[in-house]
């Protein structure tokens, strides 16, 4: 019975996993992106209601954000199309707003659910630097990262895993997508995975980022302005599920050559 057990299991990790189309990676992915999707509605209204949300018609920041979020979600549509690969978008609704808040953060959630905290202004300083940041968490979502932490998590868990568990009253499977998705989310396992996903982000993001117009060559200063303004605070690398700034900051020097070779500046 165990050996079949561990076939079965064996077989549904096969059949979910996949290969991604965009970075090339194997990613583990339990769950269809419809159904987190959904949940992400559900949460990120939730999140809106409960926080003051600046208008774009009338704060020019939130325009701002409103601006460089379609031009960026532009360039992602342009860029799956011209691959063949528009499918993959399915279901993405883009949706930016700028929240109050001295917290220095941006996310995505799966279906192009995006907030930037006015506390991150401060320290992007420039739209292309914003772009940055925001070409970052997208590219989190559209490569399917949080379904391939979410997966990992539930699989470590033995979350059995039929229909659209989030909204069939289990508790344990609203908790995991709330500790992946939910913005104030830390997962603490499989961090050299989490590291992984971040520079993919980085790598990937930075590319939409100079499709949709803006200079790639402002991630390096944006991400030495946020170590100066982390200070000493932070754990060490291994302990963390960011890369180091010295790493993350050499890295995307490396990117930079095939960034660049994607960008046309806004209005050329």
């Amino acid at each position: 019975m165990k050996r079949i057990l561990s076939t079965v299991i064996a077989l549904s990790l096969f059949t979910a996993c996949s290969t991604n189309s965009v970075t090339g990676r194997k990613q583990l992915k339990l769950f269809p992106e419809e159904t987190l999707q959904q949940q992400a509605i559900t949460e990120y209204r939730s999140f809106l209601s409960q926080n003051k949300v600046l208008s774009s018609n009338v704060n020019k920041d939130a325009e701002m954000v409103n601006r460089v979020g379609n031009r960026i979600a532009k360039a992602i549509t342009d860029y799956y199309t011209q691959k063949g690969l528009a499918s993959e978008l399915n279901g993405y609704k883009w949706e930016f707003n700028l929240v109050e808040s001295k917290e220095v953060n941006a996310w995505c959630m799966p279906g192009g659910k995006v907030v930037v905290y006015t506390g991150l202004l401060g320290i992007t300083q420039n739209e292309a630097a914003l772009a940055v940041v925001m070409g970052h968490e997208i590219t989190h979502a559209i490569a399917h990262h949080g379904n391939e932490r979410i997966s990992q998590v539930a699989l470590a868990q033995g979350l059995e895993i039929a229909g659209n568990i989030f909204t069939s009253g289990n508790q344990k499977a609203n908790n995991i997508f709330n500790n992946v998705f939910a913005p104030t989310a830390q997962i603490g396992v499989l961090l050299p995975n989490s590291r992984n996903q971040e520079y993919e982000a980085d790598h990937f993001g930075l590319n939409f980022a100079a499709m949709a117009g803006y200079n790639p060559r402002e991630a390096v200063p944006f991400w030495q302005r946020m170590a100066a303004a982390s200070g000493s605070g932070k754990p060490p690398e291994f302990l963390s599920t960011h890369p180091s700034d010295e790493n993350r900051i050499a890295k995307l020097q490396s990117y930079m050559d095939e960034a660049l070779s994607y960008y046309k500046p806004v209005g050329k």
